[in-house]
């Protein structure tokens, strides 16, 4: 371990020789020519807990703590496995140590928040390196999701966009899913994108419930994310919604997704996301190995 701060100012770097004279007296310590190896590894390591409101997860890990594990006991290229990955700490601390990873986790809400740590550290080119195994892939598996668990078919949905999650579930209000951006002067107002998920049919009530849930909460976008195809009347809701105004020009303040249109890559408009998309904390910026081939 490094020495402390005191005893470096002290001795600096060197090997100290310390002892005790014939009657057990301890000599003054001196400082050989050689330098130390540093203090032996404590068996007590003092790494700060994740705090909780900066948590991304219930159960979140300190990345000190997996960046010391993975060290001690692997090598480059070797392979982590973390069957319960959760937010994916163990999965990004992996990459940045440039091992191989496999992650499992049962929830879409852990797999769409490690896909967007990803993204964060190592950018979107991180994407084609490793692969999703059982989320949807076309609209049969997103109906076969909802049909099973309606939760889980929110948490992917909202995955696909970048969003978190509100709540638990039936404690919404309305709400499904936030994103949160800047796009002022840096001390500017945090604005927010309201998001609600709908599984089965849908009308133009679904849109004007989203309109009354952004002006009770003062969002500036609301967008309604929906497995079925939008109606006429719920088209021409949109359009009389208006639009948004910041520095990278008008945004409807109403829009609506397709599940077919998201697997298609469509994205909610709004200022470019890796400028100003403040949803989750950011992880810092990391090199990656692009010959990995990973699995989540």
């Amino acid at each position: 371990m490094e020495r402390a701060a005191s005893t470096l100012k002290r001795f600096g770097k060197a090997k100290i020789v310390s002892g005790h004279d014939e009657g057990g007296k301890r000599l003054p310590s001196e400082v050989a020519h050689e330098e130390s190896k540093g203090v032996r590894q404590d068996d007590v390591w003092e790494i700060g807990r994740v705090p909780p409101i900066k948590q991304l997860f219930p159960t979140e890990k300190p990345p000190a703590l997996l960046d010391r594990i993975i060290k001690a006991s692997s090598n480059a290229d070797d392979t982590i496995l973390d069957p319960f990955c959760g937010c994916g700490t163990v999965i990004v601390v992996a990459e940045s140590l440039k091992r191989r990873w496999i992650g499992i986790d049962v929830t879409h809400l852990a797999i769409g928040l490690i896909r967007h740590r990803l993204i964060s550290a190592f950018g979107d080119e991180i994407l084609g390196t490793f692969e999703v195994i059982g989320e949807p892939t076309d609209l049969t598996g997103a109906r076969a999701l909802a049909a099973s668990d309606r939760f889980d078919f929110e948490c992917w949905a909202l995955g696909r966009v970048g969003a978190r999650h509100a709540d638990k579930p039936g404690s919404d209000r309305g709400i499904d899913g936030r994103l949160y951006f800047h796009d002022e002067p840096e001390g500017g107002k945090t604005k927010q994108i309201i998001l609600s998920v709908k599984s089965g049919s849908v009308e133009v009530k679904h849109l004007r419930d989203l309109c009354g849930v952004m002006g009770r909460e003062r969002a500036e976008l609301g967008v309604l994310i929906t497995l079925e195809e939008p109606t006429r009347p719920m088209r021409r809701e949109v359009a009389e919604a208006g639009f948004y105004k910041s520095p990278w020009g008008s945004h409807p303040r109403l829009q609506i997704l397709t599940i077919a249109e998201l697997l298609a890559g469509k994205k909610i408009d709004y200022p470019p996301a890796q400028q100003v998309n403040v949803t989750l904390k950011k992880a810092p910026r990391a090199e990656k190995d692009k010959e990995k081939q990973l699995e989540l």
